[in-house]
C-alpha cells in the first residue's frame, strides 16, 4: 500500500518535521518506506495507491495515561468541588477513589467491560491506536485482576493496542485505614504477583500522595516490580512534593506522572533517568488547580513531556485526548508541536514503545490522516475532531 497526495508530520525527535507532497509505504503491517514522494524509490513504486486528497498524516495518537476501566461515575462530587469541597477533603471523607472501589468491585469483569467499550470507542474515534489502561480501584486482589483482565479484553475485541498498569498502591481502603503497611503485605503485593503470573501486567504504578502512598510505600511495591522484571512509573508530586518524582526517576521510571509541584530538581532527576513527564491537564482543569507544572524546568533540562487523559471518574472525566492537547497548550503553555509529540513520539517514549510515535522505516503503520492542513490545527481547535482514516499496524 502506498500513501500519496498527503502532508506528513514525522514527528522524530519531538519535531513536526513536516514533508510536503509526502509518501508512505506499508508493508506486512510497517512502514516500508517514507519520505518525499519524489524521492519514492521504483521498486517500492508497484503497490496499491491510496489519494489522501492533500491530508495531514501524523503517527496516530497514544493516550499514555488513562483509568478508563471502572465503575459508576463521581458526578455528585463535581457538584460537592463546585460548592468549596477540595479534592482532598471528598477523599478524607470516603470519597473520591474509595466510591469508586466500591462501583468498581460492585460491577463484576462484565459490567466493568460494557462500560469500558464506549469509553475507548470515543479515543478510537479520534485516531488513537494505542491506550495504557491501569487497575487501582479494586484495591482487593479479586477486582485488581479484574480491571486488568478486562483492559486485556478490550485489546481482543477493538482494533486498539492495550498497555496495563498495576495500581494497586492507588489508596488505601477503609479496612485497613492507618494500616498500609499491612495493606501492601496482604492485598497489595499479592495482588501485583497474581497478576504478573497471569500476564496481565505491562507496568508498575502508584499514588505518591499524602492521601494515597508515601515515598518508603511506594519503594516497596517498585522492589517488588524489579524482582518480577517489571518497569515502573509514578503519580508524583500532583498535590505536593514528596520526593516521588526523584525516587522514581533513581529507580529508572519511564515515567512520572501529573507533576504540578515538581521543579528543577525533579526536573534534572528525570532528564539524568531519561523518566518522561506525563503531563495531565484534563485533571487540573477539573479540580482547579493553580499550581502549574515546571514546563519551562522541563524544557532547560530536556525532559520529554507527554500529553494524556487520565481518563477516569473523579479528577478527569475527560474522554478527549485531542482536547487534552489543547489544554496543554492553553493552560500549561505547551506548543502545539509539543502537545503533538506528548500524544505521539513521547507517549510511547513514557509506555516503553519503540515501534511507535514516529513516521519512520520500521515502526508500525499506526497512522492518522486528519482533515487539516497543518498540524497545528489539532491542538487549536476543540470540541470538533478532524479525523479522517486511522490505520492499525497497516489496517484501516
Amino acid at each position: 500500500m502506498i500513501l500519496l497526495n498527503t502532508t506528513l508530520a514525522r514527528m522524530a525527535g519531538g519535531a513536526y518535521g513536516l514533508v510536503p507532497d509526502g509518501a508512505i509505504v506499508v508493508n506486512a503491517g510497517k512502514i516500508a518506506w517514507v519520505g518525499p514522494k519524489g524521492a519514492l524509490p521504483a521498486d517500492l513504486r508497484e503497490g496499491e495507491e491510496i489519494d489522501l486528497g492533500g491530508r495531514l498524516v501524523t503517527p496516530a495518537l497514544i493516550d499514555c495515561h488513562t483509568h478508563l476501566v471502572h465503575g459508576g461515575n463521581r458526578a455528585r462530587e463535581f457538584e460537592l468541588r463546585l460548592k468549596g469541597a477540595s479534592y482532598e477533603e471528598i477523599a478524607r471523607a470516603g470519597g473520591g477513589i474509595l466510591s469508586t472501589v466500591n462501583a468498581t468491585r460492585e460491577a463484576g469483569e462484565e459490567g466493568l467491560l460494557a462500560a469500558a467499550l464506549p469509553r475507548v470507542d470515543a479515543l478510537i474515534a479520534e485516531g488513537v491506536t494505542t491506550v495504557e489502561i491501569k487497575s487501582g480501584y479494586g484495591l482487593d486482589v479479586e477486582t485488581e485482576l479484574a480491571m486488568l483482565r478486562t483492559a486485556r479484553r478490550i485489546g481482543k475485541l477493538r482494533r486498539i493496542r492495550v498497555l496495563t498498569s498495576f495500581l494497586g498502591a492507588h489508596a488505601v481502603p477503609p479496612d485497613y485505614k492507618g494500616r498500609a503497611g499491612d495493606y501492601l503485605t496482604e492485598v497489595c503485593l499479592p495482588a501485583l504477583r497474581a497478576a504478573a503470573a497471569e500476564g496481565l501486567v505491562d507496568a508498575v504504578d502508584g499514588f505518591c500522595e499524602g492521601i494515597a502512598c508515601s515515598v518508603a510505600e511506594m519503594e516497596r511495591v517498585f522492589d517488588e516490580a524489579k524482582r518480577l522484571d517489571l518497569p515502573i512509573k509514578l503519580h508524583a508530586e500532583q498535590l505536593s512534593n514528596l520526593g516521588g518524582a526523584r525516587m522514581a526517576a533513581g529507580r529508572g521510571a519511564l515515567s512520572a506522572d501529573h507533576l504540578e509541584y515538581a521543579g528543577a530538581a525533579e526536573a534534572a532527576a528525570m532528564a539524568a533517568a531519561g523518566t518522561v513527564a506525563v503531563l495531565l491537564p484534563g485533571a487540573f482543569y477539573t479540580l482547579r488547580e493553580t499550581q502549574l507544572p515546571p514546563v519551562a524546568d522541563f524544557r532547560a533540562a530536556g525532559v520529554p513531556m507527554a500529553v494524556a487523559t487520565d481518563l477516569n471518574p473523579g479528577s478527569s472525566p475527560m474522554n478527549s485526548l485531542l482536547l487534552a492537547m489543547n489544554m496543554a497548550c492553553t493552560l500549561f503553555r505547551m506548543t502545539p508541536e509539543e502537545a503533538l509529540a506528548g500524544a505521539t513520539c513521547h507517549a510511547a517514549r513514557a509506555l516503553g514503545l519503540h515501534d511507535a510515535g514516529t513516521l519512520e522505516t520500521g515502526k508500525r503503520a499506526d497512522l492518522a490522516v486528519w482533515n487539516v492542513e497543518h498540524p497545528a490545527e489539532l491542538s487549536y481547535r476543540f470540541g470538533f475532531n478532524p479525523l479522517f482514516r486511522r490505520y492499525v499496524a497497516g489496517a484501516e
